[in-house]
C-alpha cells in the first residue's frame, strides 16, 4: 500500500524538479534582457 504512494511522490518530485529548472533557466534570461536593455540606455545617455 505505501509503496505505490511513495513511488508516485518521487514521480511527482522529479517532475517538479524539472519544472522548477526550466522556470529558473526562462528567469534567467528574462534578468540578462532587463540588464542589456540597461546597460544600453546607460550607455546613450
Amino acid at each position: 500500500m505505501i509503496r505505490p504512494f511513495l513511488f508516485i511522490l518521487m514521480m511527482l518530485s522529479l517532475a517538479a524538479c524539472e519544472t522548477t529548472k526550466g522556470a529558473g533557466r526562462d528567469l534567467q534570461q528574462a534578468g540578462q534582457a532587463i540588464s542589456n536593455t540597461a546597460q544600453n540606455v546607460q550607455n546613450s545617455l
